[in-house]
Order: C-alpha cells, then sequence, then structure tokens
C-alpha cells in the first residue's frame, strides 16, 4: 500500500512539473536565415495595451504585409509560419494577435466595452508603428474573415497609410452572407443523405434569415464550406501546443479570448453593416475568394465588391479553396502576390 501511495505522489508530482512547463515555457518563432532576414515574435504597446506581434521575411527592405486575423479572435500566429512560408521570401509579414485575442487577451484587463472601432484604432497605430520600424511609406492590407471587418474600415479611414487592401473571405452584407452559407450547407447535407443535419438546420433557418444567428460553423466544416485542401486550422489545440510560437498559458489566454469578447464583436458586424459604411475606397482594393466558401459568401462579397467605387479593384476567384484560399491554394497566392506586387 505505501508503495502505490509514493508512486500516485510521484505520479503526481510528474504530472504537476509537466503542467508548469507547458504552461511557461518560452515561446519563439522559428529563424529565418540571410543577412538581412528577420524572425521576431514580441509584446509591442498599442494604442494603449500590449499587443504579440510576429514578423517575418528574409530581407526587411522587401514590401512589408499587415495581416489581420479572422475570428474575431482566432489568432493565426500559432499556424502563419507554415503557409506563409513562399511569401516571406518576398515580402516581410506581420501578424498580431488582435486586443483581447490570443497573446493579446490579458487577464487583468476590461474588454467589456471592444469594439471594432477600437480594433480599427489599434490597427491604424500598428500600422504607423511597423511603417516607421522598417522605413515605409505605405505597407500593404490583408484582411481574412472577420479581419476583413476591421480591415476594410481602417483602410477606408486611412487610405494613405496603405499601398492596398486584400480581403479574403471578405465579409459584407452579414444576413445575406449567413443566408447563402445556410443554403450552402443545407444542399451539401442533402447531397451526403444526412437527413437529421438537414432537419436541424432547416429547423434554424427562421432565425438565420432574421439575422439573429449564424450558420453553425461545425456544419459549414463539415461540409467542406471551412476547408477542403487543408485541415481546419483555426481551433486547433493539438496543433497550438506543438507550434513553438503557443503555449499552454496562451492557449488559455486564446478561449479566454474568445468567451469574453467574440459575442459582441459578431454582433458588431450586424447592427453595423460593412456594405452601409464603406461604399467608396480610395486605394487599389482587391476580394479573393474561395469558391466553397460556406463562412463569408462569395456571392454575397461580389454584389459588395460591385458596389465599391474605387480606381483600381478585382475580384479573384480561388476555384479550389473554400474560406482559407490564401492558405488552400498557397502557391497561386503567392505567385499573384509577387505578380501584383513585386515590381
Amino acid at each position: 500500500m505505501k508503495n502505490i501511495k509514493r508512486l500516485i505522489k510521484y505520479i503526481g508530482i510528474f504530472i504537476i512539473i509537466i503542467l508548469a512547463i507547458t504552461l511557461f515555457r518560452p515561446t519563439w518563432t522559428s529563424n529565418i536565415k540571410g543577412d538581412n532576414s528577420i524572425s521576431v515574435l514580441e509584446q509591442v504597446k498599442i494604442n494603449g495595451t500590449k499587443q504579440q506581434i510576429m514578423i517575418r521575411g528574409r530581407d526587411q527592405n522587401n514590401p512589408v504585409i499587415i495581416y489581420v486575423h479572422g475570428g474575431p479572435g482566432c489568432s493565426e500566429i500559432p499556424y502563419a509560419a507554415k503557409y506563409q512560408n513562399l511569401l516571406e521570401k518576398d515580402f516581410t509579414v506581420v501578424n498580431y494577435d488582435q486586443r483581447g485575442s490570443g497573446k493579446s487577451y490579458h487577464f487583468n484587463e476590461d474588454y467589456s466595452n471592444l469594439t471594432a472601432d477600437l480594433l480599427v484604432d489599434d490597427l491604424l497605430e500598428l500600422t504607423d508603428y511597423i511603417s516607421e520600424r522598417f522605413g515605409k511609406e505605405k505597407v500593404i492590407l490583408i484582411g481574412h474573415s472577420y479581419g476583413t471587418y476591421v480591415a476594410t474600415k481602417a483602410a477606408y479611414k486611412a487610405p494613405e497609410k496603405y499601398e492596398a487592401y486584400i480581403g479574403i473571405g471578405q465579409l459584407s452584407n452579414m444576413k445575406e452572407s449567413e443566408i447563402d452559407n445556410l443554403n450552402y450547407t443545407i444542399s451539401e447535407a442533402k447531397k451526403a443523405g444526412n437527413t437529421e443535419d438537414v432537419k436541424y438546420l432547416e429547423g434554424i433557418t427562421e432565425k438565420i434569415y432574421n439575422g439573429e444567428a449564424i450558420t453553425p460553423r461545425d456544419y459549414v466544416g463539415k461540409y467542406g464550406g471551412a476547408t477542403r485542401l487543408i485541415d481546419m486550422p483555426d481551433g486547433d489545440i493539438l496543433g497550438m501546443l506543438l507550434s513553438s510560437e503557443y503555449n499552454l498559458l496562451d492557449l488559455i489566454r486564446y478561449n479566454y479570448g474568445l468567451a469574453k469578447t467574440q459575442e459582441q464583436l459578431v454582433k458588431d458586424t450586424f447592427d453595423k453593416q460593412l456594405t452601409k459604411i464603406v461604399t467608396k475606397l480610395d486605394l487599389p482594393f482587391y476580394f479573393v475568394m474561395g469558391k466553397y466558401d460556406g463562412m463569408t459568401s462569395s456571392n454575397a462579397a461580389k454584389k459588395y465588391f460591385d458596389m465599391i467605387e474605387a480606381d483600381k479593384k478585382e475580384f479573384i476567384p480561388f476555384e479550389q479553396s473554400a474560406h482559407y484560399p490564401q492558405f488552400e491554394e498557397k502557391e497561386k497566392f503567392n505567385k499573384w502576390m509577387c505578380d501584383t506586387f513585386i515590381k
């Protein structure tokens, strides 16, 4: 009996040690070779709060991209390097965890008044910081999914800061987009013969048509509306823990941030429709949309694209992808970026 108790004690101590190591292990981003390369993961104070940024590129003289992640609250830092490795050869890519998201979530901060407009202000100040750091007059702005809501408003508010705006999985009229997403998911469920799923989805139709709900993302993912050529990168707990950029404490921050801020920020997108706020952009802009996107409707995005006034704009469909065309067809996306921006 004593030996069993001793064994249990040792196992308990071992588990505590492993948890402590996992919680607080140092985080970093992998090194990029080159005399003028950069690969840093660090916190900077932006607009009154510490925000985590990751900067990666083979040559710091290359054009700079600021990448605004989606969600809300879904940091892309833990897996960004895996998918943007091609971009890093010709661009310096800045990823950051938005206020209240991932490594930028702080337990002692109050996020009850967090709004998209505050995230826009953060982005504009981050842009100034990055532009000064790299000696750039303008940078390229990319938004993905919910990040397009923030980035589009930033491009509208301060077009002089950006060479161009690229919306990937672009938000548009949220109600119209969600109706499209629901119809797509029901159609795919019917093709698969999953009558229970069809019944459930048809049961929430009224709420979605009234703008009271979104199409459940687990169902969207199940029927290929999230990713088709890669595994779903967001919310991959094991993948985050195995990345060098996140430890267990960061994962806890990530989930706290989602719980505390996501609902209020999503409500913002319904209450303050982007299609009514931004109808003109004084800079070149591009929408990059996956054909099978069931999270931000490509059809709704195209209608929004058509109504925006701009001197230069282009709608680029990715025929094999869903919501992550920049990752699912990264070779095609990298070639388009280089053809468009590398002089």
